[in-house]
């Protein structure tokens, strides 16, 4: 039973009308917290509090260094290395050059973490290189686009360090970084696929023949930034560090790879990669302790556990249940960023699939790529702007160009929604 219907009205009504009148979503949660805690009578101290308690929490340090990581990394020339690998491995077939940006984005969503470093990084340097081989410019910001959503299922993702703490202490934060390896390996292979169907009929050219020894040659250059990956994730599932410590060391190995082996910017760079991380973190860290404030006021108001039980009430069929999650998180994902409906739908929707037997990690992969596919569309998909802005063409045009690429991943989710040892097998098998 809700406490207060009006106050229920008055906090979900004013944050999505807020949203509607184009508010920033920091805002909107907090605007629609204040106004609610004060209909309440609520004292204004509760809202400070919680949301210096939603940041207040040290398992969250590990989301600054990750970010700093990843953007040491992207700046320091581990990009262009991982492209010239991802050409000698898969650029020679019809259309290799949209494979080499898809696995590209492969190994580099598994560096930095995120979709829109990845698009940032891989787009400066494929888009351009696509389009003087003769690929359209709205199709090759699509593929970089797509494929960029490797990178929030590919540990490590602060995206998932955030589920693991909205989620609870069971939920492990090494066995999250194993569960995404394949659906996002799995995701490439998909995309892959369709480029190369796209690649037959519009008849787009091969790359150059492969040789082995071009392959070692890039391999070699590259392993130091794939190392990242396999230090950060084989040190958190063997229990050497934890996820925190592994993130610290992250940052470390990045900066040594950066201005001492590679050496590709100046050390006067530093300034800029700084600065850069210090936005990114400012705007998740204000969007966790807002959206602590707002999940508070849900609790507060039994609005979770009454959202929880209509869903459960809708069907009895798992498929239909799941099926009905899935298209929530979608159409909310649309609107709405990441970070923020991470904090807010977990609460609420996680104890709906537990219900029917799907398992906290198996959930939080499929929330991942649900939100990641959020983040490419119109109107506030982040990583479709960036897209748009690295290539000129316009969010309209790129928009429909994508709606192929849609498809594809809706059909990637459902498969590991629907077939959860694609998930699972990794974490139940390499870590008890």
């Amino acid at each position: 039973m809700i406490n207060d219907i009006t106050a229920v009205y008055l906090l979900i009504g004013s944050f999505f009308l807020l949203i509607f009148l184009r508010v920033p979503i920091v805002f909107a949660l907090g605007i629609s917290s204040i106004m609610t805690a004060w209909y309440l009578e609520l004292p204004l101290m509760m809202i400070a509090q919680s949301i210096v308690g939603g940041i207040n929490v040290f398992v969250l340090l590990a989301i600054p260094f990750f970010i700093l990581a990843g953007e040491l990394m992207s700046q320091g020339g581990i990009s262009d290395r991982l492209v010239k690998l991802s050409q000698a491995l898969v650029g020679r077939f019809r259309g290799g050059l949209a494979m080499v940006n898809i696995q590209a984005s492969m190994f580099f969503g598994g560096i930095s973490g995120s979709s829109v470093a990845d698009t940032s990084s891989i787009g400066s340097v494929m888009i351009p290189m696509m389009k003087k081989n003769g690929y359209e410019a709205d199709y090759s910001t699509a593929v970089t686009v797509a494929s960029s959503v490797q990178g929030v299922l590919i540990p490590p993702s602060h995206n998932i360090i955030l589920y693991a703490l909205v989620a609870g202490g069971g939920v492990s934060i090494g066995q999250l970084f194993l569960a995404g390896i394949v659906p996002g390996v799995f995701l490439g292979i998909a995309l892959m696929v369709f480029s190369y169907l796209v690649a037959l009929k519009r008849k787009y050219p091969k790359g150059e023949p492969y040789t082995l020894r071009a392959t070692f040659a890039a391999l070699r250059e590259s392993m130091l930034g794939l190392m990242t990956v396999l230090i950060v994730v084989v040190g958190v599932v063997v229990g050497i560090f934890t996820a925190t410590e592994a993130a610290a060391i992250a940052v470390v190995y990045a900066f040594i790879v950066t201005f001492i082996i590679y050496r590709d910017i100046p050390l006067s760079r530093m300034n800029l990669i700084l600065k850069n991380t210090l936005g990114t973190i400012s705007i998740v860290f204000i969007l966790i302790g807002t959206s602590s404030a707002f999940g508070y006021l849900m609790n507060y108001l039994n609005v979770t556990s009454v959202i929880g039980n209509a869903l459960l009430n809708m069907s009895d069929s798992k498929v239909i249940i799941l099926l009905l999650v899935n298209l929530i998180m979608l159409i909310l994902g649309t609107f709405m960023d990441m970070a923020a409906l991470i904090l807010l739908i977990t609460p609420v929707l996680l104890p709906v699939v537990t219900a029917v037997g799907m398992d906290p990690v198996h959930f939080g992969v499929v929330m991942m790529l649900n939100l990641g596919i959020g983040l490419l569309t119109p109107p506030v998909g982040g990583t479709l702007f960036v897209g748009s802005a690295i290539s000129g063409v316009s969010i309209e045009r790129l928009s429909i160009t994508m709606l192929p690429f849609y498809f594809v991943m809706i059909a990637v989710l459902l498969i590991i929604t629907f077939i959860p040892e694609i998930v699972m097998f990794v974490p139940t098998h390499f870590m008890k």
